[in-house]
């Protein structure tokens, strides 16, 4: 687990110790590390700048997962060295630089090594991918991919802040079948969201969930809009960060995202909402850990979850272990 002193990393140490899955917390500065260790958790000092490290930091696990922003820093590196040690790797990224880049350079090279290189799974990226792929079903093409994201709030972690600043890239979407930069200004426009968000004022603003779909599935227009009030949230700067109002150190906070795919004259539709964005991505992303260690993926190399995963399964299990609950599905 690299990068398990953040606010995201601590959730997914947790929730591999409750899949009994024996995780190794890894981060620059072990001594931030030291609530694990009380645990008995072994820990690890590694980072991007010393490969030696990430190489001791790495050896004998099973699968390398990185929730160390920015990632358009930190993955070439951890992939790098998850590729020498010859294990899976995965992240959670946002960025669509990022995710771009771990396609197009470490595909061939995880194939070779027996692999699989999963970026983006997490609550952006990965969790619409599924739910996409999950509506799509046996279609092979869509005229029209639509994600709506409806957040009662965003209190952004200083990783999401540190992150938003340095990722000035344009952010792209898919417009007559090929990746494209988002038009600006940003189109607006009312989501009938599902209860309990309704009607909400939501506003164009493409996440890493464009580059992961459009790396398995075919569509004319794959667009991502997010609720106006989650983005005045995280626009900002007076926003303080998520507060732990629970046991398991969640927040309040609610979502709902909802994947709409058209072709020709049908539609179809599905929803899921949870609970806490940060929170949400542990159980998503260690879902696929266990899946791939326990020999449930379809390939190795690069790639999407839908493309490796049953996404229906998949999903179905979130929903049994209480993480989500669908609605809008038809």
């Amino acid at each position: 687990m690299f990068g398990a002193a953040g606010h995201t990393g601590r959730f997914v140490v947790a929730e591999l110790m409750r899949r009994g899955i024996t995780p190794i917390a890894v981060a620059r500065d072990t001594a931030k590390l030291a609530a694990f260790a009380d645990r008995g958790i072994e820990v690890r000092s590694a980072s991007i700048e010393d490969p030696e490290s990430l190489d001791h930091a790495f050896k004998e696990a099973a699968a390398v997962i990185n929730c160390a922003g920015p990632f358009l820093e930190t993955a070439d590196a951890v992939i790098s060295a998850a590729l020498r040690a010859g294990i899976h790797y995965l992240d959670v990224t946002a960025e669509q630089p990022s995710v771009q880049a771990s396609y197009d350079k470490f595909d061939k090279a995880a194939r070779d090594a027996g692999v699989l290189a999963i970026p983006a799974m997490g609550f952006y990226g990965g969790f619409a991918d599924l739910l996409v792929t999950t509506a799509m079903g046996d279609w092979d093409f869509a005229d029209e991919i639509s994600v709506g994201i409806a957040l009662d709030s965003w209190h952004p972690t200083q990783g999401t802040r540190i992150t938003g600043e340095k990722n000035t890239a344009r952010r792209m979407v898919v417009a007559n079948g090929r990746l494209t930069p988002v038009a600006q200004p940003a189109a607006e426009m009312d989501w009938d969201f599902a209860e309990p968000f309704a009607r909400q004022k939501v506003v164009e603003l493409p996440f890493s969930e464009i580059v992961v779909i459009a790396r398995h599935k075919r569509s004319s227009e794959l667009r991502t809009y997010l609720s106006r009030t989650a983005l005045s949230d995280v626009r900002d700067p007076a926003t303080p960060p998520p507060a732990p109002a629970d046991d398991e150190g969640r927040s309040a906070q609610t979502f709902l995202v909802e994947a709409i795919v058209r072709h020709g004259e049908h539609a179809r539709r599905i929803g899921a909402q949870g609970r806490d964005i940060y929170a949400f991505s542990a159980p998503l992303i260690c879902e696929a850990v266990q899946r791939i260690l326990d020999g449930k993926a379809r390939d190795i190399g690069a790639q999407a979850p839908g493309a490796v995963f049953d996404a229906r399964d998949y999903l179905d299990a979130l929903a049994d272990q209480g993480h989500l609950s669908f609605v809008a599905e038809g």
